[in-house]
Parts: C-alpha cells; structure tokens; sequence
C-alpha cells in the first residue's frame, strides 16, 4: 500500500473515530471565535475543521507528508512542524494518543495560562482496539498524561474520559482504517498482506450479523496550562 493511500485511508476512514473526543474537549475549552489553536500531529485536519466551524483561528503541524498535503486540500494551514502563524496561542492540542514529539517546539508559542491538551488511550479492559492488536498494542503507563505535564512544566487543570467506538462498514475497511493509523504492523513493516491477513482474523469477534465492526475504546485527556 503506497504512502499516499494509506493518508487517503486515514481521512476518509480512520480520522473520524475521535470526533467524539475533540468535540467534548471544544466544549469543556470553549473553543470559539477569538480562539487561536494549534494542532499538533493534525493529520488531515478534521480536528482542525471542527474547530474552525466553532471560529477559531487554527493552524496545523503534521509530519507525515501525505497527511499534511490532505489537511491542505482542506484549505487548512499545515507545516511539517508548529510555527508562528498566530502566536501566541491559547490553546495547543495533541490528540495523537502515542504522544507528541512536538511539544516542546509548540510550548513557547503558547500564551502565558494557555491550555495544552494531552490525550490517550484509556484502561486496555476497556478498549477493544488493544485485544484486536494484541502484542502490536502499546499500553500507556496510567499516569502518562500527567507524566507528560509535568516533565514540560505545565499545571493540570482537568480531565476526562470519553467514549470512542471505532465503527466500520466491513472488515475489509476496518483493516484499512487500523492500517492506516499506523497501530499495527508485522515484524516484517513490507509484509503487508500477512498484517492484514492477521487483522482480519483477530476482527472476527467484532463483526456484527450485518457485516459492520465496532470496537467499543475509552480514550483519556488531560487538560493541562501553561504557569
């Protein structure tokens, strides 16, 4: 599967699962006009889109080129790292549930009291995601958002947890969708054939009598300010 598919896969099937996520943490910041937000790993930017139906001003930063260029066709601001655009910032978010390798380059962009937004996976008990990916599946330690926090210097506000289903139209998209995240992957990263031979069996119990998946996740954040 090339590079460019697996971006395709990923807006128009994987991006959507967090939505409930973005949209409660909008809510709890009063994301709105006046709001100037920084997206970090944004991938295609739906997240970003949803914010800027709310009148943000937001922007984009989104290593993976595929992705960036996607978020872009959206008429999205998108670079490869954070930048300056509307600095400074009140809200920074890293919804990427694996962590952010750019936050420390997006913290001195953000206002002093600004709002940076951690999130991850919740217990592995309640994200069926993890008994798909089996030994592919890479637990967060439970404090990790927290860690994270205070390892950049930055002061819990708040938390939640929010449900998150991940729901296909068939198997064959669900392989797709998990692909294109990046959350499974053979020893072998070329074998593509036997990761999605190994993803549709551990699918099996997860399709419905119409053919649908769901795989019910918990997803965490962690709402945390700038000193």
């Amino acid at each position: 599967m090339t590079p460019t598919l697996v971006a395709r896969d990923w807006a128009e099937i994987q991006e959507r699962m967090l939505v409930p996520l973005y949209e409660a943490v909008y809510d709890r910041l009063e994301v709105g006009p006046g709001t100037r937000l920084l997206g970090l790993d944004c991938g295609a930017g739906l997240a970003l889109l949803l914010a800027a139906g709310r009148g943000a001003r937001v922007t984009g930063a989104e290593p993976d080129p595929g992705r960036r260029a996607l978020a872009r066709e959206r008429a999205l601001a998108a670079d490869a790292a954070p930048r300056a655009a509307d600095r400074p910032y009140d809200v920074v978010t890293a919804f990427a549930p694996d962590g952010c390798p750019d936050l420390a380059a997006a913290l001195p962009l953000l206002r002093r009291g600004g709002a940076v937004v951690l999130a991850g996976w919740g217990p592995p008990e309640r994200c069926a995601t993890a008994a798909v990916l089996g030994e592919a599946w890479r637990p967060a330690a439970r404090d990790a958002l927290e860690n994270t926090a205070h390892r950049f210097g930055l002061v819990p506000d708040g938390s939640g947890r929010v449900f998150c289903p991940f729901g296909y139209a068939d198997t064959e998209s669900a392989v797709r969708g998990l692909l294109s995240a990046g959350l499974y992957g053979p020893a072998d990263p070329t074998d593509a054939d036997q990761a999605e031979k190994e993803l549709t069996e551990a699918l099996h119990p997860y399709v419905h009598a119409d053919g649908t998946v769901w795989l019910p996740n918990l997803f965490r954040y962690l709402i945390a300010r700038v000193p």
